[in-house]
């Protein structure tokens, strides 16, 4: 197991779920695993909760009654690999006194609250968020803005070429940074300096890889981008440690590896993310430490 950075007030991240479009399942996907986009984000004690696929019920379940009693529920964008684990979040189900509050910035400023009660209702749903014993809060702004939450903690935050639009967002603690750049289109010419400057010198950039160049164009429109991409913003950018994400759900283990080892080849401190793996920054000394639960190609940088 790759040892984890000692510190007591880290940058953390984990991921719970790093599949895109749907989940996948099977022998073959285990290693990368099958759960559609979450992210945790710990700075320091404080906790973030980046996308609601379905890794947040593993999420929820890891928690359980340990859960603080106010959650930040970062989202994306409303597409449904992104919002559909939220009624199965167990911080949700096990309390009464239980605040989550949904943040969304991809329309126009309105919140999340009128689509997810669309869809989590009867006939698409057997109920509604409200029924839950936690209390929901919603939350609307445009993406660029950046989000101030009540115990003073901010949150920039980047809009990205996708169907709908879709949100980047960048966390900073203690001298240490990791942005969240999931399903973007890249444009062209390539990097785009306004995002470029949005992640510049950031320790992590999780980013959405779904694709490889040689599969791009064939899926040209859809709103994802490629690992060759990745690496190209994160070399412009100054980005210490890439992570690629939103990973295609028929891309098995065989092939991720294969990927993996010819990304690290031109970026050394470059992984495709795994689930429940982990990447920890230290105050201190801003070193980077991936831990997994078998010993892979994940750089220590």
């Amino acid at each position: 197991m790759i040892r984890r950075v000692a510190s007591s007030d880290p940058l953390q991240i984990r991921f719970w779920g790093t599949r895109g479009s749907t989940c996948a399942s099977g022998p073959r996907f285990v290693e990368f695993g099958g759960h559609t986009p979450c992210v945790e984000v710990r700075c320091g004690k404080r906790l973030f909760v980046v996308d609601a696929g379905t890794g947040l019920s593993a999420l929820g379940a890891e928690l359980g009654q340990t859960a603080p009693e106010e959650i930040d529920l970062l989202l994306s964008h409303l597409h449904l690999d992104h919002i559909s684990g939220l009624p199965f979040f167990k911080p949700a189900l096990l309390s009464s006194n239980r605040l989550i509050r949904t943040y969304c910035g991809n329309l126009d400023g309105e919140s999340a609250q009128a689509a997810l009660e669309r869809l989590y209702r009867p006939p698409l749903f057997p109920i509604r968020l409200g029924q839950l014993p936690a209390n929901f809060e919603h939350h609307g702004f445009k993406a660029g803005d950046t989000l101030t939450f009540p115990d003073g903690a901010t949150v920039e935050t980047h809009p990205l070429n996708h169907p709908g639009g879709a949100t980047g967002y960048r966390f900073r603690h203690e001298g240490r940074s990791a942005c969240y750049i999931s399903d973007i289109e890249h444009s062209d010419p390539w990097p785009d300096p306004a995002l470029a400057e949005f992640v510049r010198g950031a320790d992590l950039m999780i980013y959405d890889g779904m694709f490889s160049d040689a599969e791009y164009d064939n899926c040209r429109g859809w709103g994802h981008s490629t690992w060759q991409k990745g690496v190209e913003l994160a070399k412009r950018a100054g980005v210490k440690t890439l992570a690629i994400f939103h990973l295609y759900p028929g891309h098995d283990d065989a092939f991720l590896n294969a990927a993996e080892a010819e990304m690290q080849k031109v970026m050394p401190s470059s992984f495709f993310a795994r689930e429940r793996q982990s990447v920890s920054f230290a105050p201190e000394r801003g070193q980077a430490v991936a831990e997994q639960a078998k010993p892979a190609k994940v750089p220590a940088v």
